[in-house]
């Protein structure tokens, strides 16, 4: 399914957000983690995704060490009122400290990240901010508070979390209102269908699947050799040698679906995500990460596609047979 014309549809963000396409882009790849990019060929990612209908762009202050949302600003300039922005913060890793994976989330934290990740994405608001950790050390009423601020200061438009439990997010929601929850969620890792997405459901918050694709895994990738050094799946447990085989031969099932149907296992993946989020009533807004337009292409067709009750059920027992946590 790679037609040119898609109709994306389009969800809501949080409560009283704006209507967005039912499917982002996550940027990080762009910058770092997943081996080297192409500049130009991630521009018109970018570019291709805003005509495909996406509106969501998602970043973090501390991909690539700021350099993600550096990346991201000349386009950001150029598409503004076409777009929502989404960046986080919380580790304290920076480039004088790539290694430090501290979180932090004291208000005087929160307050100079905030200045840091408005310089270099080049804009006077961030439509929707991010705690990308949270720690128990310091109380919600701290940091959501220090985040409710930044509203009322006219520097973030909408406040998000990101990996909470149920009652973190019911906490955090009762001292401002939390527009969207981005946890992991794909046919591989389902840990928050029991808990938090009742929650988001019934709080009107949009739940945002990060690596809907499992990492790549779930796009039948083989990952036959070694990962290169600077591919940070090298450490997941998902991926290494002894896990790796075992996961593999369950997506050759859903390689079987994809090719019964003449689409690709990504997009069994995201029409998966879809269905299971219409059936829980969740308002879904998943964020695959990809550089290069044809994956864009093939990951926004997913949006349309309508899985099977059949489909639905080959793919249910999978989650429980994964190999190796989710990271």
């Amino acid at each position: 399914m790679t037609s040119q014309m898609i109709t994306m549809p389009k969800v809501q963000l949080g409560h009283d957000g704006p209507m967005i396409g039912a499917q982002g882009l996550g940027c990080m790849g762009m910058s770092e983690f997943y081996g080297q990019t192409d500049e130009a060929e991630s521009r018109a990612t970018l570019e291709r995704a805003v005509e495909l209908g996406i509106s969501l762009f998602d970043t973090a202050d501390m991909y690539g060490l700021g350099a993600n949302e550096e990346f991201l600003a000349p386009f950001i300039a150029k598409n503004r009122d076409n777009i929502v922005i989404a960046t986080k913060f919380g580790y304290t890793r920076s480039p004088e400290n790539p290694n430090d994976w501290s979180i932090d989330n004291r208000p005087e934290f929160i307050r100079a990240a905030v200045d840091r990740s408005l310089k270099r994405l080049g804009v006077d608001v961030i439509d929707l901010y991010y705690m990308h950790r949270r720690i128990d050390a310091v109380p919600l009423e701290e940091s959501i508070g220090a985040m409710a601020e930044l509203v009322t200061a006219g520097k973030v438009r909408w406040l998000g979390l990101s990996a909470v439990s149920a009652s973190e997010l019911r906490a955090a929601h009762a001292i401002h209102p939390i527009a969207a929850l981005q946890s992991e969620w794909s046919i591989f890792t389902r840990d928050i269908e029991k808990d938090v997405i009742p929650a988001a459901s019934e709080l009107g918050v949009t739940i945002v699947p990060y690596s809907p694709l499992g990492r790549g895994m779930l796009t039948g990738q083989t990952f036959a050799g070694a990962l290169t050094d600077d591919d940070a799946r090298q450490n997941f447990p998902r991926f290494s040698a002894e896990n790796r085989e075992a996961n593999m031969q369950l997506v050759a099932r859903i390689e079987d679906i994809a090719s019964a149907r003449g689409i690709t296992p990504a997009q069994v993946a995201l029409a998966w995500l879809y269905a299971q989020s219409r059936k829980l009533n969740a308002k879904t807004v998943p964020i695959p990460g990809t550089r290069k337009r044809n994956r864009l292409q093939e990951n926004a067709s997913a949006a349309t596609i309508i899985l099977s009750d059949e489909e639905m059920a080959a793919l249910e027992p999978l989650a429980d047979a994964v190999r190796g946590i989710a990271v």
